[in-house]
Formats: structure tokens, C-alpha cells, sequence
């Protein structure tokens, strides 16, 4: 190659990097992008989904950024400073709560809540099976029971001295018979363990009328009222950084576990390939029209995010080195020498 060649090579490289240059700031790239979104729109109007991606690659994906990826032990900590921050942002004592829900907002959720009666009713009936309920009936009917007996009773307290008296006989009958007292103790305990079937039954149809849809959306909407008109600083009181951070730092073990279990990933899979069942055969537009991505929407987000950051990009010299590295290439082949000798 000749040294005319060469400075020919080199005059027309220099000046394709000035056009794309030129090309890619101002007026002239708003244009172009506007161009390309028009472009890549027309092809999502006939291009599917199914041609574009399947559902095992998109599960591939999440399995590699969601559940695989290595997350820095760094994350935690950097989520509960965020949190921290939020909590102590002026706007938290600025806001209150029926700014952010309001009222009629919170009705129409609880009344959605409302319609979960069979849930309703297998919560209260789980919790009446419980050992630790029964317990609890037993323990409370029995220290009630004795106390009415040696205290609280008609005659102890209409009649002076008689609890007196009948606490002396107590302790005296002991003395005299010992054992009494545990057996007395005996017996109100089998009769308890008799009766607590009928207790509990009678308990759990208590609870089933008293937290009937009329008595719960009066007691909630209630309890909405005293809240509604309190910052959300003030419902925050008592919650310090040291718990947030607790908190934070359990969600995120949890988290690490969670994406792991074969429940997430059968939920996932249950998403993904709805997804392709609705989308699969039709037009990717269809699918982004029905999440609102818009022309308008994508031209609004290159503007605010893209141009500004290619304006960084050619500032620092990335842009160009860049426009140089994928012509240089051309211009450095045999090809293009030849085709520049021969003219």
C-alpha cells in the first residue's frame, strides 16, 4: 500500500469519526433515537414473543441473577443505612397515615378482608385447638373458680366475716384432714378436664359471633379513625435503628433462603409460563401495550436518562474512542485498503 493509500485510509477515517460525532449529539441524535424507537416498534408489531426468547430461558435467567448470583455481604448493610435514612426523613413526621391510604382506601381493602371468611373461621378454630389456648381456659376458669369459692362469692362479701371464717375453716380442715386441699384441687381439675371440650366449643362460637363482619368493620374502622389523622413518625414510635436494622437483616437471610426452595422457583415457573401461554403467539406490542409501555412512554424515559448520560459519555471521551474502535477496525483491513488503492 502506497503512502497516498495510506493518508487516504487515515482522511476518511478521521472523517467518519467527526460524522458519527457530529451524528451523536443535539437535534441530530434526538432524531435518530426517535428513528430507532419508531424502527424497533414496527418490528415488535410483527415480531412474538416465542421468536424472540422461551420460557427456559427466561427461568435460565432468573435462575442465574435471582437465585444463584452471589449477593455481597455489603447489601444488608447498605439496605438498612437506606432504611435508617427513610425513617429519619423530615417527611415522616410531615405525612400522616390518611395522606398515603385514605379512608375510603382502607374500606375497600377491608372489606376484600371481609370476604376471607373461610379463613377467618379456620384461624379461630386452629387457635381453639391449641394447646396453649386450652391451657390458658383451663387455668383461667380454675384460679376464677377457686377465687370465687374463698373470696368473691354473694355470701363472702355481703356477709362480714364469713370469707374470714371460711378461709379459717379452710385452713383448719386441712390441719385436721391433711390433704384436703389437694384433693379439693384434684377434683375441680378433673371436672375441668371434663368440661373443657364444652369450654372450648362454647369459646370458639363466642368468637365466631363476635368477630362477625358488622363487629369487625365497626371495630377496624374505628381503630382507621383514632389513626388516620397521626404522622407516620409517631406510628413509628418505639422502632428504633437497632431493630429496623434486626429487621433488614432478617428479611434478607430469609430472602437468601427463600429464592432457593422449590416453592419460589414453581411460582416463578407458574408466571413465566403464563406468561408465554397469553403472549407467546402474539406480537410483543400486544404485550407491551397491555403493561403500558407506549411509543410516548419510551421516547419520554431516552430523553430524561439516555441523552444525558451519552452527553457524559462523549464529555469524557468514552464516546469517541468508541466510535474509533468499531471503525478502526474497517479501515485497518485489507478490504478496505484494496478498495482505497483502486480508486
Amino acid at each position: 500500500m502506497t503512502k497516498t493509500t495510506q493518508n487516504l485510509v487515515d482522511t476518511l477515517f478521521e472523517a467518519h469519526v467527526k460524522h458519527e460525532m457530529a451524528a451523536l449529539k443535539g437535534a441530530k441524535l434526538q432524531k435518530f433515537l426517535d428513528q430507532e424507537v419508531d424502527e424497533l416498534l414496527d418490528h415488535a408489531g410483527t415480531v412474538t414473543l416465542n421468536r424472540l426468547t422461551n420460557v427456559d430461558q427466561i427461568m435460565g435467567v432468573i435462575r442465574r441473577i435471582v437465585v444463584d448470583m452471589e449477593l455481597d455481604a455489603g447489601i444488608p448493610e447498605l439496605a438498612a443505612e437506606m432504611a435508617t435514612e427513610v425513617m429519619k426523613a423530615p417527611v415522616q413526621s410531615e405525612t400522616t397515615l390518611g395522606e398515603i391510604l385514605s379512608r375510603e382506601q382502607a374500606s375497600e381493602f377491608f372489606e376484600e378482608a371481609l370476604e376471607l371468611r373461610n379463613q377467618r373461621e379456620r384461624i379461630i378454630t386452629e387457635i381453639m385447638a391449641h394447646p396453649v389456648y386450652q391451657e390458658l381456659v383451663s387455668n383461667v376458669v380454675y384460679h376464677g373458680l377457686v377465687n370465687y369459692l374463698y373470696e368473691d362469692n354473694m355470701i363472702t362479701r355481703s356477709v362480714p366475716g364469713v370469707g374470714s371464717m371460711m378461709k379459717f375453716g379452710k385452713k383448719m380442715a386441712n390441719k385436721a384432714v391433711p390433704g384436703l386441699d389437694e384433693t379439693f384441687e384434684r377434683r375441680i381439675k378433673a371436672w375441668l378436664s371434663d368440661s373443657l371440650p364444652g369450654l372450648i366449643a362454647r369459646s370458639e362460637q363466642f368468637l365466631h359471633k363476635a368477630f362477625s363482619d358488622e363487629e369487625l368493620r365497626d371495630s377496624v374502622m374505628a381503630a382507621w379513625v383514632s389513626l388516620e389523622t397521626k404522622t407516620i413518625d409517631e406510628l413509628q414510635d418505639g422502632l428504633g435503628e437497632v431493630e429496623l436494622q434486626a429487621f433488614v437483616v432478617l428479611g434478607y437471610e430469609f430472602w437468601l433462603n427463600f429464592r432457593k426452595t422449590a416453592y419460589f422457583e414453581g411460582c416463578a415457573r407458574a408466571v413465566v409460563e403464563h406468561l408465554f401461554v397469553k403472549y407467546g403467539d402474539r406480537p410483543v406490542m400486544d404485550l407491551l401495550q397491555d403493561v403500558g409501555v407506549t411509543r410516548a412512554v419510551i421516547v419520554n424515559e431516552v430523553e430524561a436518562l439516555a441523552l444525558p448520560i451519552i452527553d457524559v459519555l462523549r464529555e469524557e471521551g468514552y464516546l469517541e474512542a468508541l466510535v474509533r474502535r468499531r471503525l478502526g477496525s474497517f479501515y485497518r483491513s485489507a478490504a478496505a485498503k484494496k478498495l482505497l488503492a483502486g480508486s
